[in-house]
């Protein structure tokens, strides 16, 4: 086999801390290496090391080799030439990492253009192509379309579009399947490793996801607090693991079911036939000549303590539902909020129920201010709604970091020095700060490894049964949402495709859709036989 890559001792500082610790390991042509470990092992830090795009000042050592190129402290003029030309990346969190003020064509073809020099009729045809490639459908019509009009999953798919447009010879794929549902999960990872065959390339695969490491990793990397803790061939490591930490992974899973609601409970929310449509408009005079019907239809009620999970195929929706509900976008239908329809209100008269209705956005980075400290995003709500004026804020805000397991004592830290999975416990303190009655969470444990996956279950868990919390759940890990939730809406191109209680659906849906979703979601994997 042919070397691609070669990492050997590398250690990354910054200041006295030490974020990797004396990593060592190749990558071969048509070869993919796994790195897993807990959120904050040093997964991440590592891969952006290779290509010199770790964030801050960090102090890097060792060796890190490109085809017998050094890559530590290399020219800029080399780093911009192997840069998404010779090794590309698909990021974790593609909101963050896409240009809001590009569309999805200069974005893509942008690559194209640096390093082919393609341009006009042959840049978008190769550009619709790679869209087709990876999934989106009506490709051509997407390509006018911003970063905040495509749904999380689609633009992962064009962040993997972006990745392959120049054919490289490694690619590190950073949580690549994050923001996507099982369906197209198994789509993008067939995709991958056909384009891997066909042109050899080396993918260096970082994932929290231990079922899909098992399908596609020739070796595996586990790390723990910055060291390569166990490396071994895939099957051999899953078969036999000799770490505690690589035993831990294996056997993280979200389990039980969630507590049961009393009939006596309050209701929270109500909604019947539920729309928000997206105008589509043409000509000079911008006429609306037919609409986009992102949610059609839905309908379905919620208690206090209660959980309704929402799941179905990226674009199917889920996330403009919860929009909607929230108010944050136009909507039709009712919105009965503790008794009252909201969904006339303006905004002067919503802004005291803000209180009341909170959200934990999927792309926990993008949705927090990278200029403010931990302690002043979890205390903007609070001040601002005036909330116990008398209280010492400071000290509130400790107690809720404590309450969702992170250190009180990094409330001066910014978003940025935090791992994916504290990034997610930050969004969801600025959330239980306020005591809310309702919280939409939108794929809030989309981007976290397995173990922190099952605390995050566990923390919302504690929390809705502490403060008797009605959650909209939005997920497409079907496991996680039967762990959660006590009701599920299972939505299709806008869509409720099917509708009832969470052992139901997952037990004896209705369906052919729903039984597609059931059985991608668990059969010929570690879950496997979960559900009768």
């Amino acid at each position: 086999m042919t070397e691609i890559l070669r990492v050997k001792d590398l250690v990354i500082r910054f200041g006295k801390a030490v974020a990797v610790d004396g990593v060592t390991f190749t990558v071969n042509a048509g070869e993919t290496v796994a790195l897993v470990g807990e959120s904050g092992s040093g997964k991440s830090i590592t891969a952006l090391s290779i290509v010199n795009l770790v964030p801050g000042a960090p102090v890097i050592s060792g060796s890190v080799e490109y085809r017998g190129h050094q890559m530590v402290g290399a020219k800029g003029t080399t780093l911009r030439e192997v840069r998404g030309n010779n090794i590309s990346f698909i990021f974790q969190e593609p909101m963050s990492s896409l240009n809001p003020l590009h569309t999805v064509e200069k974005q893509v073809s942008e690559s194209l253009a640096m390093h082919q020099g393609l341009a006009g009729p042959a840049a978008r045809a190769r550009v619709l192509a790679l869209l087709d490639k990876v999934g989106i459908r009506n490709a051509e019509s997407r390509l006018g379309d911003y970063p905040h009009q495509l749904s999380g999953g689609q633009r992962q798919r064009v962040m993997i579009a972006m990745a392959l447009a120049n054919g490289p010879d490694l690619l590190i794929a950073d949580e690549p399947t994050t923001a996507l549902d099982v369906t197209i999960q198994a789509q993008i990872l067939e995709l991958l490793g056909n384009i891997q065959k066909a042109e050899s390339m080396g993918m260096l695969f970082i994932t929290h996801d231990l079922n899909i490491v098992r399908k596609i990793a020739d070796r595996v990397l586990v790390m723990q607090k910055g060291k390569v803790v166990e490396s071994g061939p895939t099957a051999a490591l899953f078969d036999a693991p000799g770490h505690p930490c690589t035993r831990m992974l294996l056997a993280a899973e979200p389990t039980g079911t969630p507590d049961p609601v009393p009939d006596c409970a309050e209701e929270v929310l109500r909604t019947e036939n539920f729309r928000v449509w997206f105008p589509v408009r043409r000509g000079v005079l911008r006429r609306v000549v037919s609409h986009v019907k992102a949610v059609n239809g839905a309908t379905f009620s919620l208690r206090a303590g209660e959980t309704l999970g929402i799941v179905g195929e990226s674009g199917s929706g889920k996330t403009t539902l919860g929009l909607g509900i929230m108010r944050l976008i136009r909507s039709d239908g009712p919105v009965i909020f503790l008794g009252r329809d909201v969904q006339a209100w303006r905004n002067r008269q919503l802004a005291p129920l803000r209180r009341d209705m909170q959200m934990v956005f999927q792309d926990p980075f993008g949705s927090l201010s990278p200029r403010m400290t931990v302690e002043g995003i979890i205390a903007e709500g609070p001040v601002w709604h005036g909330l116990d004026p008398g209280a010492d804020i400071r000290q509130r805000v400790k107690a809720i970091m404590a309450e969702v397991g992170l250190d009180p004592e990094t409330l001066d830290r910014y978003p940025h020095e935090f791992s994916g999975g504290q990034r997610q416990r930050i969004a969801i303190a600025r959330a239980m700060i306020m005591r809310p009655k309702l919280v939409v969470l939108d794929e809030p444990t989309s981007a976290l490894d397995m173990t922190i996956q099952v605390q995050i279950v566990e923390l919302l868990r504690a929390l809705q049964k502490k403060y008797t919390l009605a959650y909209i759940f939005i997920s497409h890990d079907l496991a996680v949402v039967r762990a959660m939730a006590h009701k599920v809406l299972v939505m299709r191109a806008g869509e409720v495709a099917e509708a009832g209680p969470g052992d139901r659906i997952f037990n004896a849906p209705r369906t052919d859709y729903t039984k597609a979703l059931v059985a991608a979601a668990f059969a010929g994997t570690a879950r496997a036989g979960a559900v009768p």
